[in-house]
């Protein structure tokens, strides 16, 4: 399996955000297996003609969000990061309720807020 990722330099999205987005796609749907190796930082950044600290960062931004794992010198691989990714939008979830509840706003209120973000979020 090869990892084919398309960056766009016209894009006014940032590279790394562009890698960070396609190889979290590929990985929640499954298009990159559980345990699949990515690509060195140094190897994936030369074959997409980025500079290596562009691809360091989505690798890094990947770690955070539990949907890549490093292993030491042994490279990055695909996580399980369906239940991690769960998890932390659960959480904060919970911690948009508790919020718009502490500040007063009425549950339809706070559904209309969050309907308008995700919106904005998904249909850009």
């Amino acid at each position: 399996m090869t990892l084919t990722i398309v960056v766009d330099h016209e894009s006014t999205t940032a590279p790394y955000e562009q890698l960070r987005a396609q190889i979290s796609e590929r990985a929640r749907s499954g298009g990159l297996p559980v345990g699949y190796k990515l690509p060195t930082v140094r190897g994936l950044a030369e074959q997409l003609g980025l500079a290596a600290n562009t691809v360091a960062k989505a690798y890094k931004a990947l770690e955070a969000d539990g949907v890549v794992e490093t292993r030491g010198r042994h490279g990055t691989f695909v996580a399980a990061a369906g239940d991690a990714a769960s998890r932390r939008a659960a959480s904060a979830a919970a911690q948009y309720a508790e919020e718009t509840r502490r500040l007063g706003l009425s549950r339809e209120a706070a559904e209309a807020a969050m309907n308008e973000a995700l919106r904005a979020a998904y249909d850009d």
